[in-house]
């Protein structure tokens, strides 16, 4: 009897464990974040929001815990040939978010593998139609063509493709090497241009310096000439006066004036060679009765002078008048 009864307590723990067990499977609560896609007998029923849910005991279970925060895959390296035959290593992120949890958990098997494997092979695509140049400049470009193609493939899988970058774009070592040359040699080229416009504005302003150099120097030498042709026509004017006088004067019969007139130019010309830097001794081919002559007439017209006003300034006898070509006493 205590035998039964001990193999009856047995039971009933056993039996009150498989219930309590089942009550607590029934009881499911979903985290803020996940979906879980709810079978009844193996066939896909509901989908359970974040909160608590109370299944149908042995009926019910839950067949996938879906992630429905947006998450990020990495895409492995792989050689890429671009259209111009230049082979170069290309890695990648890509990020999505699930939006139906039914399709991410039964539209595909192996969600991210199947995601990693679609961009891989769409990374090809893209790079292996574009020459290496336009590859290496244009990654916004090749973002955009491949979040558009992956993004509708994925669309039957519930899955929103949200942002596909390249990371890396790595050509061969001696392509590198090329490239640098080629940028070296850019640069050199565009540092001579440089040059060549600063010597050509350097010319063009030394040039427009001398022009204006030239303009101003001719401008002066304009208004020296102006001046100088003032200078010559006040002489002439000035000259022509005198001239005009001693005419007047010998038309008048005053035979002294014209004397006056010739001593006064002979003396001039004799200081004009006496003042000359190239002359050291003066040879006169001249008949010295001449000069003597017109000192005394040049004399003779200030003595005249000074006979008019009643005086002698020096209070000597007058002389007698010189003819022109005498000699006076001595």
């Amino acid at each position: 009897m205590p035998d039964s009864f001990g193999g009856f307590e047995s039971f009933g723990f056993i039996l009150l464990a498989g219930a309590i067990w089942a009550l607590w499977s029934t009881v499911k609560i979903v985290p803020q974040g996940f979906n879980f896609t709810v079978e009844n007998l193996g066939r896909y029923t509901r989908t359970l929001s974040p909160g608590l849910h109370i299944l149908i005991p042995v009926i019910e279970r839950v067949g996938h815990n879906i992630n429905m925060m947006e998450q990020v895959i990495d895409i492995p390296s792989q050689d890429v040939i671009t259209r111009d035959n230049a082979m170069v290593r290309v890695d990648g992120v890509a990020f999505f978010q699930i939006l139906n949890a039914a399709k991410a958990a039964y539209e595909v098997d192996r969600l991210e593998h199947s995601m990693v494997n679609l961009t891989m092979t769409n990374i090809r695509t893209v790079m292996g139609s574009m020459d290496l140049d336009e590859l290496l400049s244009n990654r916004d470009q090749i973002n955009t063509r491949l979040l558009q193609v992956v993004d509708a493939a994925t669309e039957a899988w519930g899955v929103k493709v949200t942002r596909i970058e390249i990371k890396d774009i790595a050509p061969p070592r001696d392509l590198i090497d090329s490239m640098a040359r080629q940028m070296k040699a850019e640069r050199e080229k565009r540092a001579q241009i440089l040059e060549s416009e600063g010597l050509r504005q350097a010319a063009i302003l030394q040039a427009e310096g001398q022009k204006q150099a030239v303009v101003l120097e001719a401008e002066g030498r304009r208004e020296a000439a102006f001046r100088d042709a003032e200078a010559r026509e006040r002489a002439a004017e000035a000259e022509a006066a005198a001239t005009r006088m001693v005419s007047e004067a010998i038309s008048g019969g005053n035979v002294q004036a014209i004397n006056y007139f010739v001593a006064n130019n002979y003396m001039k010309v004799l200081e004009s060679l006496a003042k000359s830097p190239n002359q050291k001794i003066i040879m006169m081919p001249l008949e010295a009765s001449s000069i003597i002559g017109s000192l005394g007439g040049i004399a003779q017209i200030a003595g005249e002078t000074f006979g008019n006003t009643g005086s002698n300034p020096t209070g000597s006898t007058p002389r007698t008048p010189l003819r022109s070509g005498s000699v006076p006493p001595t």
